[in-house]
């Protein structure tokens, strides 16, 4: 008989596992460590980077401002994007060709061209359309509102942001929908049910296992991507520390100053997206169960 004899696990000897070395592996770990030691030497040694700067900024008035309109953008732009997309994802499912060419369209459009211009459009939209009318179609205008009144700097930061976002929003929320069995909304047809009402009660819900995940990280996206909206001037939290370090030039201090918070707010918000994970994978795998072990017990004969 023929003895396999396994290579790539822990060796025995005596009785004694030996695991398998991987000089490899130090060699990485001893790298890095080198890489850290002299990473925090260059922050500790190095004038330059006026720590004290960024101490003292850190907690400054206008920086302040700009981190909550830093979280306003990126709450009401993921507000807007999801319950936009979610719109747009029922639209390119629908069996009627019209919405689903009007959804297709929308998608194609806001994808396919860059943010940042779109944000500038909404801003300079007033140019082109100096007033914005309410009324009967081809007839009467019962209310005129201009343009730069109706959609200001932080307006026109949220449908840039936010119809953005809804394109891509659209794509990861049909995909969930899709995941769902189809014989989950017959059912639902089949009692009764009107398809909206089976889409809000049996089939989004389903759906949301799946889409939560991508919908949790393009949230941590946005709180980066709202950061673009120094193009048209908004004080964010990157454009309240350019204004100051536009002042005193001292823009590595206050750069550090931004990505302390920038990093401080995705580091929030990933140990939330873990947390939502952690309690998808159990709502969907269930306890463990529980395995009784029975003590073999050997009665002599």
């Amino acid at each position: 008989m023929t003895t396999v004899t396994r290579t790539d696990g822990p060796r025995t000897s005596g009785g004694r596992v030996i695991p398998v070395r991987h000089p490899g592996q130090w060699v990485g770990v001893g790298a890095i460590l080198v890489a850290a030691a002299l990473f925090i030497q260059f922050l500790v040694t190095n004038d330059k980077l006026r720590l004290d700067l960024v101490a003292g900024y850190l907690f400054e008035r206008s920086v302040m401002r700009g981190l909550l309109i830093t979280l306003e953008l990126t709450v009401l732009a993921m507000v807007l994007g999801i319950a936009l997309g979610t719109v747009l994802a029922i639209m390119r499912l629908s069996g009627n060709r019209v919405l689903n060419f009007v959804a297709s369209s929308y998608v194609w459009f806001f994808r396919g061209t860059p943010i940042l211009v779109q944000l500038l459009f909404w801003f300079f939209l007033g140019s082109i359309l100096p007033v914005i009318g309410i009324g009967i179609p081809f007839g009467p205008t019962f209310l005129e509102i201009p343009t730069n009144v109706l959609i200001s700097q932080f307006t026109a930061a949220i449908l840039g942001l936010g119809l953005n976002e809804a394109a891509y929003m659209a794509e990861i929320i049909r995909a969930g929908i899709k995941s769902v069995d189809p014989g989950q909304g017959e059912a639902a047809e089949a009692v009764g049910m009107s398809r909206l009402l089976a889409y809000r009660r049996i089939i989004l819900p389903q759906a949301a296992k799946v889409v939560l995940p991508p919908i949790s990280n393009n949230t941590i996206s946005m709180l980066k991507l709202s950061s673009l909206v120094i193009v048209i001037g908004l004080p964010e939290l990157l454009t309240a520390v350019q204004l100051i370090y536009s002042r005193n030039f001292q823009q590595i201090p206050l750069l550090i100053v931004a990505s302390i918070w920038y990093l401080l707010l995705t580091t929030i918000l990933t140990l939330i997206q873990n947390r939502i994970e952690r309690r998808l994978d159990r709502s969907i795998t269930g306890p463990r169960p529980q395995l009784r072990v029975a003590q073999r017990q050997d009665t002599p004969s």
